[in-house]
């Protein structure tokens, strides 16, 4: 079988994958993007990225607002569920809140890559140094960027939905009726943060202008709708949220960076994103990190200069690790362990802490600097 050609392709269409694709093309290489789904599609996700994404993207923010919701943000409230909070300010916008649904597609659009979308991967076989696919494509070589349950992480021998320690989350987010808006006591400036008392999660309450986004993610998940059901009724108790939110959420699980231990690389392949599972191991973020490590994929594969064998391919785990620290650890909490029970709840009390513990570090990350793409 001869079929369609390609020097790249990626399954998936998300960030990681737009962002892989788009420095791909840069490098003058001809990618095909896969994906299951049309866009642009429903996308479970807080949704908020910092300034330094945006210069990582190179997104002019005008440019972006223009018919997408943008949200600034400048504060934040912060407590455990049950229990008080506290406000930080800030002296400028440190975040942004989007929706999944037109980033993606932004992102996708603007690739440059030729898109093959409502297609899932079906077939996936290596013969004579190419990868074949669904009996109609080759190339030499595919990249995951598939999300968790990416097939192609499955592939390359993921334990996919077996044995893996998941954080596992369910959110919403909707648009608000007019009389909604009016009972909604959450500032758009300022998303609220408020761990479980038992601290293997935390839930969260995020407005977007006339959009409203509640969730809750947890290391444990047996009970996870249980916990979500005691958090909207104490958001609803509390007056942070309408009383009349129906409770339709949406779940999805990922892997936290170093905990999933997933293979990476072989011939001809290489994972990116949650497919990788890179996910922010304080705060499950995985959009910055999902596009980052899309840039130093692309970094990796244009030093391969079309040899992709296992062997030029590794230092992208070098590079994750350089980026993000030791691929191996033994943590295995989404809060350090010496924070837990009597010493979390009077440190989450504290603002300071607050500002330049769990906000700076473990959710805004302003100690990493931008990572620089090779335009």
């Amino acid at each position: 079988m001869s079929g369609e050609r390609c020097d790249a392709l990626i399954v998936g269409g998300g960030p990681s994958g737009a962002t892989c694709a788009r420095e791909l093309r840069r490098a003058g290489l001809d990618v095909v993007i896969m994906d299951k789904k049309t866009f642009p599609r429903d996308k479970v996700c807080a949704g908020w990225v910092t300034p330094l994404v945006l210069q990582t993207l190179e997104i002019d923010r005008d440019d972006y607002a223009d018919g997408r919701v943008l949200q600034p943000i400048s504060s934040f409230r912060s407590g455990m569920i049950g229990g008080g909070a506290v406000e930080v300010d800030y002296p400028e916008v440190v975040s942004y809140g989007i929706r999944r649904c037109e980033f993606d597609d932004y992102l996708l659009r603007r690739s440059d890559a030729r898109l093959t979308l409502g297609e899932p991967l079906k077939q996936m076989e290596r013969r004579d140094g190419e990868w074949f696919i669904n009996d109609r494509l080759r190339t030499p070589l595919v990249i995951g960027a598939g999300g968790h349950f990416c097939p192609v992480a499955k592939q390359l021998g993921a334990r996919v939905g077996s044995g893996e320690p998941v954080v596992a989350a369910k959110e919403i987010e909707f648009e608000m009726t007019p009389t909604q808006r009016q009972a909604c006591r959450v500032d758009a400036r300022r998303p609220e943060l408020y761990f479980c008392t038992d601290l293997k999660g935390y839930g969260w309450i995020f407005r977007k202008g006339d959009y409203l986004n509640i969730g809750l993610g947890r290391e444990d998940n047996h009970r996870l709708s249980e916990h979500i059901d005691a958090f909207m009724d104490w958001l609803k108790a509390s007056g942070r949220i309408p009383a009349d939110i129906d409770h339709r959420f949406k779940g999805h699980a990922y892997l936290l960076y170093a905990h999933g231990n997933r293979p990476l690389i072989d011939d001809g392949v290489l994972l990116i994103g949650d497919a990788a599972g890179l996910a922010y191991p304080q705060s499950g973020e995985g959009i910055r990190p999902a596009i980052e490590s899309a840039v130093l994929a692309a970094q990796t594969l244009r030093e391969a200069d079309g040899d992709y064998s296992a062997a030029r391919l590794a230092p992208y785990r070098q590079r994750l690790e350089a980026r993000f620290g030791p691929l191996e650890t033994n943590e295995h909490s989404l809060i350090p362990d010496g924070l837990r029970q009597r010493l979390a709840a009077p440190l989450l009390k504290n603002r300071w802490f607050t500002r330049h513990v769990v906000l700076d570090r473990w959710f805004l990350h302003v100690h990493q600097p931008p990572l620089r793409t090779a335009a």
